[in-house]
């Protein structure tokens, strides 16, 4: 057979390999999302998870800078991708068949799906049904309602459900006046509450403040000077209001001890700004 016919022989082979192992990968996917059940209630599932907690629900619109800096740290392709980073998921998968370490790669729909839908669950089995739910989420709701669920459910540690009543426990303010500094705290918190905690573990709580002010300036939210002043700001000011509250954000309960080395049980793996007016705590 001439070299050509050969080629062609083998295009064609290929093609029809290609062909099925779409075909096969559509027809799961739609299988999966037939299975999974409707997002129609993830508000509903939030405002039980907010009673479960004693928190109140809706709270208080998110703040820009709260919500730049959850984005950029936890889901910077937030307002583009379609529930679903398939960039980070190839990633995460290369990762576990090379044997490398957690890459995260979960986006904040996922991140809400877990909260929402697959508390305390895990596996292979979970992660796919997570995907799926993440896909409905982003074509059910804005990207505002996501990150307000999102804001009113995630754990921050010290006991501290929802935004609200972060940042009245660690700080003593509504989280509309929220400075960078803290901002950054915050958003910080969520990928491992516990152990983050600023209270219990004030110098992981720092480092991971510069890793989210750090993608800041990688996103372009922050200038390099920006993030410094706001990283110069001590701890013990940036806490000066902890355990004052401010009004009644929802009941705090007291934090159960994390040791040293120990899963966080609620780790969660890893836009634009409303003016806020400068505050002292920012180090601008």
């Amino acid at each position: 057979m001439p070299r050509s016919g050969r080629w062609r022989s083998w295009l064609r082979r290929a093609a029809i390999v290609i062909a099925t192992v779409l075909i096969v990968f559509v027809s799961a996917g739609i299988a999966i999302m037939q299975a999974t059940p409707s997002v129609g209630n993830a508000r509903s599932l939030a405002r039980a998870q907010a009673a479960l907690h004693h928190s109140a629900f809706p709270g208080p619109s998110v703040p820009g800078r709260f919500a730049t800096a959850l984005i950029s740290t936890e889901d910077h392709r937030f307002a583009a991708e379609p529930g679903i980073d398939p960039i980070a998921i190839a990633r995460v998968l290369l990762a576990r068949v090379t044997g490398g370490g957690d890459q995260g790669g979960a986006t904040l729909y996922q991140q809400l799906a877990k909260l929402l839908y697959t508390p305390g669950r895990a596996g292979i089995a979970v992660e796919v049904e997570q995907i799926a739910l993440a896909i409905k989420l982003r074509f059910s709701y804005t990207g505002a309602q996501i990150l307000r669920m999102y804001s009113d459910v995630v754990y921050f540690g010290h006991g501290f459900y929802g935004l609200a009543a972060a940042s009245c426990g660690y700080f003593g303010r509504p989280a509309g006046r929220l400075s960078w500094a803290q901002a950054a705290l915050l958003a910080g918190l969520v990928q491992a509450p516990s152990a983050y905690d600023p209270l219990v573990f004030p110098d992981r709580a720092r480092a991971r403040e510069r890793h989210v002010l750090a993608r800041l300036v990688a996103t372009g939210a922050l200038s390099a000077r920006q993030a410094a002043a706001a990283m110069a700001v001590p701890m013990r000011r940036l806490l000066a209001g902890s355990g004052r509250g401010c009004g009644r954000p929802g009941r705090v309960r007291p934090a159960a001890p994390v040791a040293r080395g120990n899963p966080d049980p609620h780790r969660l793996d890893d836009t634009s700004t409303e003016p806020v007016a400068s505050d002292p705590a920012d180090g601008d």
